[in-house]
């Protein structure tokens, strides 16, 4: 399946159908307008920029189309973080960890909890 890139505004609309879908467009317009006062008709751009790009589709409901996501939020999440890997640090998930650790800081339980995957994952060899 094809890398599908959303935008910031497009993760907002998302979020909304992966928290409650399917949703109509006057669904989705009041929901997400006293938030970001985007107008019936933003919301209509979006969606049609987000079903060109394969990550919504919609159904013909009894009255108004109903919009559905095609991808789940984990792939988008992880095709985000993958390009973010790879633009910003080079691909070395090691230089991300820690330029995260350095900055955020991480609790007692974030620690536990990753160096108990640490130990649970296989090391894979240095790419040259």
């Amino acid at each position: 399946m094809e890398h599908i890139q959303l935008s910031a505004n497009e993760w907002k609309l998302m979020e909304r159908l992966w928290r409650k879908e399917p949703q109509t467009i006057t669904q989705l317009t009041a929901e997400i307008q006293p938030i970001y006062g985007w107008t019936k008709h933003t919301v209509i751009t979006m969606l049609n920029r987000l079903e060109n790009k394969g990550a919504v589709a919609y159904q013909e409901g009894e009255r108004a189309r109903l919009y559905s996501t095609c991808i789940p939020r984990s792939q988008a999440a992880m095709e985000e973080t993958e390009t973010l890997l790879e633009r910003v640090y080079g691909g070395s998930l090691g230089l991300m960890v820690n330029a995260f650790v350095q900055q955020k800081g991480i609790t007692e339980e974030e620690r536990d909890s990753l160096l108990a995957l640490l130990n649970e994952t296989p090391v894979r060899k240095k790419e040259e």
